[in-house]
């Protein structure tokens, strides 16, 4: 920059002259040397304070003659012009992405268009057909009969396989360009320049397919690199192994290729795919790949292996790739499979006939992982705890293929069934090839440790429970279903140290858990994250010793605004230090929606109890589940997996404990899931009968009416101070009380069924696990005598008062001291008797 100019208040003609001898009126034009002095200051601080600018005055002399209010002015002008330049970058970038934008839609629309008149034709053909009664039958047959199958080709000559190879190409542009397949566009799939792309699934052809179109800003040559590596990026893609590989015209190549995939579910077989695969340049520049099945149900290699898997059928499928005016590319993605769906329960099939699934599985998680990767590559995505996010990907790939194993258990891997106990709930399984840590140091030697792992796994089907809910629960809740003692085994198992089985030793769990994030997809449909769990000594010689828990999991689908086809959530002891080669032994909850029409719209409600009351909602539950796609009707399948290390001389115990440890994992998720379950028409009903009550819904709501209505009945005063009598604004401030307030049923032994926010930490409990704990079992002998002593009190005149600066026990057995307490009887809006409150004021653990 040769010079600047600055400008002076006042007339540009005839202005008067300064105390410093400067005519302020007219204009100043700055040489090089002010411009380098100034440009050097910028840099180091673009807004200078005022005693910045003064000093730079002071030792700079060839700024003399410039005041220092023109040098504020010369940075304020500065930051505009960068502030506008950078503007101005922003927006060609975004006039790049809706110019290609354009483009590719007004090839949809022209492709639309042909489909339009391709189906106009049929549509006459068929009127012409129909008005011949004798050839109507006839002709209706013989369509039938005559549609294209895409039949399989047998490839075992290779001189025919460049002919297929180019045959396969044909096909595959033509579902990328062309009508060759009916295409109809996804839901919730809008196109922009900040979307994914457009996003379009199959409609009445053979199989499910699935088509994406994008932008990248990658060079073609890498995209077609990174999506050819199919293992990194499609989760459930357990193995790709090229065997044969020879080139072809125009730079091209032929490869046969060998896929195997995960089971998504322990209730359904693998699947694996044997391929020919056919890169080539097109003649307008596009690099394309193509691919499709070879005949055989038994080709590929290893044989041996084939049983445990289900030879699917890839039909021509592929990647055109397009480099696009001003840097990037357009980008084409076509998924066609036959999964072979007749193979799997019935319950189970949506998951192999929808194209949704395939979609979002497959397609849609293709055209992200590029869009990823561009936005890492651009620097536009910073992670936490300085990881390069090449790092922090690959800690979510392996915790995903670890999971993955566990579920699909191959024999190939190491994995072999153990014997049961009779009951056919929990799966178990061990692998003694995988070696977590091969020595452990003591005192005097060193030696091997034989071991291995053992995995725990369960399915089960879930009715009218919206999974991301459900996820998002088990997230946030873990003290609901988890052992903190057994995650410290794991953790402990993964150490070079010895380690006793869970319960040799017993460690509580505060219940408090810090999750701090680590990186998340540019969607959120992943996320990854450090969890931490407190953990609380139960004597003083513990405090050195015990040490907290560290779990590094990741989270898919929580998100309200991701669609995806698989909500789960995974996770993995890990060393506090977090080194890049950490081992990971993955453990986790895989839900997967079944129905059709619901499997991709996301969740809307509100998980944490205290937000729903910060919400006050009071939607219908059931509008609300239709909303979400979890009706009375929807259906999902949960997959439970536990891995647990062990050593060969307890391999016995610890597959025991890993069995009773899923059972009540799976006995919790039972638990949660009724609580989440949305209430049907006619079935909700608020009743004492050991109920839970849950924030958020209408029946919590007409509870805190009649609590604080019966208060004011029997004793004369208001429990809460409240201008508002709705029941939305009643249990808002009745959650929020500073006193413990609890509720429990008229039964012969009386459980609890609800409790405020304060009555819930004074409990240490949950609201799902409330009901497992009894009134007496939070009063001691002394205080069960108390109460009974009040008892016909509370008969007669509704209410009583407990023995002042009394003591009672928390859920975990703590003792709790309150200043007063008082029982009064809860009526219905009819006057009946509902249950029992109770008002603990000051509470505090000894």
């Amino acid at each position: 920059m040769a010079a600047a100019v600055a400008t002076r208040s006042g007339s540009s003609s005839g202005g008067m002259v300064d105390k410093h001898g400067i005519d302020s009126g007219k204009y100043v034009r700055y040489t090089p040397e002010q411009v380098e002095a100034l440009e050097r200051v910028y840099a180091e601080c673009p807004k200078p304070s005022s005693a910045r600018r003064q000093q730079l005055l002071r030792e700079c002399p060839i700024l003399s003659n410039i005041e220092p209010k023109q040098i504020k002015v010369w940075f304020q002008n500065r930051r505009c012009r960068d502030k506008q330049r950078k503007e101005a970058s922003r927006l060609q970038a975004v006039n790049r992405k809706l110019t290609a934008m354009n483009k590719l839609l007004m090839e949809e629309n022209e492709r639309l268009q042909k489909q339009v008149s391709q189906l106009v034709h049929e549509n006459a053909y068929m009127r012409q057909q129909l008005q011949s009664a004798s050839m109507a039958n006839d002709t209706s047959c013989e369509s039938a009969v005559t549609t294209p199958q895409n039949p399989l080709r047998d490839a075992n000559n290779p001189s025919g396989l460049l002919s297929l190879a180019e045959e396969t190409l044909t096909e595959f542009l033509s579902k990328a360009r062309g009508t060759a397949v009916d295409w109809v566009q996804m839901p919730g799939m809008k196109p922009g320049p900040d979307s994914v792309g457009i996003v379009a699934v199959s409609h009445g052809c053979r199989g499910v397919a699935a088509r994406a179109c994008g932008l990248v800003n990658l060079e073609p040559s890498k995209i077609v690199e990174i999506l050819k590596d199919r293992p990194s990026w499609f989760r459930d893609c357990r193995s790709l192994e090229v065997f044969t590989m020879f080139p072809a015209g125009n730079g091209g190549m032929v490869e046969l290729a060998y896929m195997q995939m995960h089971a998504p579910t322990t209730l359904v077989p693998a699947r694996d795919f044997w391929t020919l695969r056919y890169t080539t340049t097109l003649e307008d520049g596009s690099l394309a790949v193509c691919e499709r099945s070879l005949s055989g149900t038994g080709g590929g290699p290893n044989a041996a292996a084939a049983h445990q898997f289900v030879r699917a059928e890839m039909l021509p499928s592929g990647y055109l790739v397009r480099p696009c005016e001003g840097g990037g590319s357009i980008v084409h993605i076509v998924d066609h499979l036959d999964l072979e769906a007749w193979s799997v329960p019935e319950v189970l099939r949506p998951l192999y006939e929808s194209s949704r699934v395939v979609a979002q599985k497959m397609t849609t998680a293709a055209l992200r992982h590029v869009r990823q990767i561009a936005q890492e590559t651009s620097g536009e995505v910073v992670y936490a705890l300085g990881r390069q996010p090449a790092v922090l990907r690959t800690f979510s790939q392996r915790l995903s293929r670890g999971f993955n194993d566990a579920i699909s258990g191959f024999s190939d891997d190491g994995w072999s069934l153990m014997a049961g106990d009779g009951v056919e709930d929990v799966i178990i399984t061990a692998n003694s090839t995988k070696k977590l840590r091969s020595c452990i140091n003591s005192p005097n030697n060193t030696f091997s440790v034989p071991g291995g792992v053992i995995c725990a796994k369960a399915s089960m089907l879930l009715q009218s429970v919206p999974p991301a809910l459900l996820v998002q629960f088990l997230r946030e809740h873990r003290s609901e279903w988890a052992d903190y003692n057994v995650d410290a085994y794991s953790a402990a198992s993964l150490k070079a140290a010895t380690c006793s089985l869970p319960g040799h030793r017993s460690v509580r769990f505060s219940g408090n858990q810090t999750i701090m994030p680590l990186a998340q997809t540019i969607e959120n449909e992943e996320i990854l994250e450090v969890v931490r769990l407190e953990s609380q000594p139960l004597t003083q010689e513990e405090v050195m010793l015990t040490k907290d828990v560290h779990l590094l999991q990741l989270c898919s689908g929580i998100d309200e605004n991701a669609l995806g086809s698989c909500f789960q959530l995974v996770f993995a002891p890990i060393d506090d230090l977090f080194p890049d080669d950490a081992p990971l032994v993955s453990s986790g909850f895989r839900v997967i929606p079944l129905d059709l029409k619901s499997d991709g719209l996301p969740s809307s409600r509100t998980l944490d109890l205290a937000s729903s009351l910060e919400v006050g909602s009071t939607t219908n539950p059931n509008s609300d589940a239709s909303s979400e796609g979890c009706g009375a009707n929807s259906r999902s399948v949960l997959t439970i997996a536990f891995q647990f290390p062990y050593e060969a001389h307890v391999q016995e115990s610890v597959a025991a404990m890993a069995r009773q440890y899923v059972r009540g994992v799976v006995s919790a998720v039972q638990r949660v899931s009724m609580a989440l379950t949305p209430s049907h028409p006619g079935s909700g009903r608020l009743v004492g009968g050991g109920q839970r009550v849950l924030p958020g819904s209408p029946e919590a709501g007409t509870l805190a009416r009649w609590i604080c209505q019966s208060h004011n009945y029997h004793l004369g005063v208001d429990l809460l101070s409240c201008g508002n009598d709705s029941g939305d604004a009643l249990l808002k401030m009745l959650w929020h009380h500073q006193d413990a307030i609890l509720c429990c049923s008229l039964k012969a032994k009386p459980v609890f069924t609800f409790a405020n926010q304060s009555g819930l930490d004074m409990l240490e409990t949950s609201l799902v696990a409330l009901q497992d704990i009894s009134l007496d079992k939070i009063f001691d002998e002394p205080g069960q005598k108390a109460l009974h002593a009040e008892f016909n009190k509370l008969v007669e005149q509704g209410y009583a008062y407990l023995p002042a600066g009394g003591f009672c026990f928390s859920g975990m057995g703590r003792q709790v001291s309150y200043d007063q307490a008082v029982a009064w009887k809860v009526l219905a809006e009819d006057g009946t008797e509902h249950c029992l409150a109770f008002c603990f004021s000051n509470w505090s653990f000894i």
